[in-house]
């Protein structure tokens, strides 16, 4: 039997599925592993966001695939609870990429952080922070040199 750890249990606290609420989700690679690194690797994770987009769950404004985390800014669609979302697209993912790694065990760590948005964020700037996220990780002197994001709002 599996038991949340406390850190796991305090990040689900609270945690509201709201439709149409915009969240910024991040979620990370067991043992932090750059197992995303790998290109095929983070067009599996981005193939999984744009079938959420398709069946409506979600309409995603940003996301950047890293080496050991992603980083996805959405709103939330009518039909599906935010966690069910965020689990079909880890375990649809987790499954392809064990594979593909010849992983043994889970490809994710357990749970997903998420931040709801308020009214008064700036939305454009919180999906520029995350996109932004290579450059200061420095793995990309240039967002156009790195293939892992995209947003509604930039173009390269």
């Amino acid at each position: 039997m599996k038991h949340d750890s406390p850190g796991q249990s305090a990040l689900r606290n609270g945690r509201r599925s709201i439709p149409g609420q915009i969240y910024l989700l991040t979620w990370a690679t067991r043992d932090r592993r750059p197992w995303l690194a790998a290109l095929p690797a983070a067009r599996e994770v981005i193939r999984s966001l744009k079938y959420a987009d398709s069946n409506r769950w979600t309409h995603t404004l940003a996301f950047v695939i890293m080496p050991d985390h992603v980083h996805w800014c959405l709103e939330l669609g009518q039909e599906h609870r935010l966690e069910r979302v965020v689990n079909s697209v880890k375990s649809f993912t987790s499954n392809r990429l064990r594979r593909l790694h010849s992983i043994q065990g889970s490809f994710w760590q357990d749970g997903f952080h998420d931040r709801a948005a308020r009214r008064d964020d700036n939305i454009e700037a919180m999906c520029r922070y995350i996109v932004a996220n290579p450059l200061r990780a420095g793995i990309a002197a240039d967002l156009g040199d790195f293939p892992h994001w995209d947003s509604i709002w930039l173009e390269v």
